[in-house]
């Protein structure tokens, strides 16, 4: 039956046919939380399903942290609007946290608190990023910052540094990635997913070469409280201070106070920079919780004890998971000097058939060990390391080890 209508009536054009705009709907989703998700469901349906896939402290929020958010709950300033950049206090309890940590001095107007790191990540590339530009990121990366740069219409240019080097690329590498496009190198150290720790040396080397050619840093601290071994951290802008009109720095407290559930972190960056993405935020979320604000003054002016006891159970964690999976045939496992990762090469192990998997990449590693061993790691694939699995080593002792010996007795088979 001939309606009489046009067959290129708005209701079958392709702009119709659409329903989710193709920039986002080119986000890839997050493999960590969709790991934990994943491992989370399976023990809700009764499987004793052990993760090893979520990046946080599997410890409570310390008691004077969550005593001083009570007591901001009962207090009615909370319940109103606060200013968009942050309470000024939390600014300048960052300020403070920042010369004591860092060695570096700010101004409370070069600081943004942010709904966790990750709007902090997001609004650093919009404002920094135009369309076309690229950001050398070394690899293995945290699976977010290629998404929050393409969102902001620039490209990721990955530069890979396997086990050999300890995951850590060289200059010489960095160097061979840069065009005339190139408008940011990300670092982050302690390394999400590797654990790797950049030396003071190589810090400052890296400083220079980008200062030298007019590059940004874009530098991601969140794990600076979280070393081993005596390995020093060092700020970027420490190292290199002219690097302070071109550099910014990101952190929170969700790693080093077991906050991930508070969501609050920030960028410090040259104030115009913070300005511009103040002047983002505003329209995006506005103010951070204010409740979540305070006990993130508490954290940051509190004492340190908890912090230290948490870094020494992790410390404890490290040793145990290094040697467990250093016994496995077939995986290499360089020793991580920081944060609560563990990145072993697992190349040895591919090309086998597990259970009634064949296992040709990382990924199928993890769904068969997932399968057959009820275990839950990242592959490697999410973070731009094939070959490679992610362990987080942020859960209980007994787990840890019950859940690698499982994947050993998996894979001795």
């Amino acid at each position: 039956m001939n309606t009489g209508q046009s067959t290129g009536s708005a209701s079958t054009s392709p702009a119709a046919a659409r329903r989710v705009s193709r920039r986002v709907g080119a986000i890839s989703p997050s493999a960590t939380l969709a790991v934990d998700a994943q491992a989370k469901a399976l023990k809700a349906a009764g499987r004793p399903v052990i993760g090893f896939g979520a990046g946080e402290p599997d410890f409570p929020t310390p008691a004077p942290i969550v005593e001083a958010a009570q007591q901001a709950a009962a207090d009615p300033r909370n319940h109103r609007y606060s200013p968009g950049a942050g309470l000024p206090e939390l600014r300048e309890a960052v300020v403070r946290a920042t010369e004591r940590t860092d060695g570096v001095t700010v101004e409370p107007r070069q600081v943004l608190v942010t709904n966790g790191g990750k709007q902090a990540v997001y609004q650093t590339f919009a404002t920094v990023l135009d369309p076309g530009d690229e950001v050398i990121l070394p690899a293995p990366y945290w699976t977010t910052y290629p998404e929050a740069i393409r969102l902001a219409g620039a490209r990721e240019v990955p530069v890979l540094a396997g086990a050999d080097q300890g995951y850590l690329p060289t200059i010489a590498q960095l160097e061979a990635a840069r065009t005339e496009r190139t408008r940011a190198v990300l670092l982050c150290s302690p390394s999400n997913p590797t654990g790797a720790v950049w030396s003071p040396e190589q810090i400052t080397e890296l400083g220079r070469w980008a200062l030298a050619h007019g590059i940004w840093v874009i530098s991601d601290e969140i794990y600076q409280h979280l070393t081993y071994d005596g390995t020093p951290f060092t700020s970027v802008l420490s190292a290199v201070p002219e690097l302070a009109d071109t550099c910014v720095l990101l952190n929170g407290v969700a790693k080093t106070y077991a906050m991930t559930g508070w969501r609050v972190g920030w960028m410090i960056g040259p104030a115009d920079i913070v300005a511009a993405a103040s002047n983002l935020q505003s329209h995006l979320t506005s103010n951070v919780n204010n409740i979540a604000q305070r006990a993130a003054i508490a954290a940051l002016d509190g004492p340190m004890d908890a912090v230290e006891e948490m870094r020494i159970a992790f410390d404890r964690r490290r040793r145990t998971i290094v040697e467990k999976l250093s016994a496995i045939e077939g995986f290499t496992v360089p020793v991580p000097e920081g944060a609560f990762y563990v990145f072993p090469d697992v190349t040895g192990v591919l090309g086998r058939t597990i259970g009634d998997t064949r296992v040709e990449t990382s990924g199928d590693l993890a769904a068969a060990i997932l399968k057959h061993a009820e275990v839950a790691i990242v592959p490697g694939e999410a973070f731009g390391a094939p070959g490679h699995l992610r362990f987080s080593y942020a859960l209980a002792d007994a787990d840890l080890a019950e859940g690698v010996d499982r994947v050993a007795a998996l894979l001795a088979r």
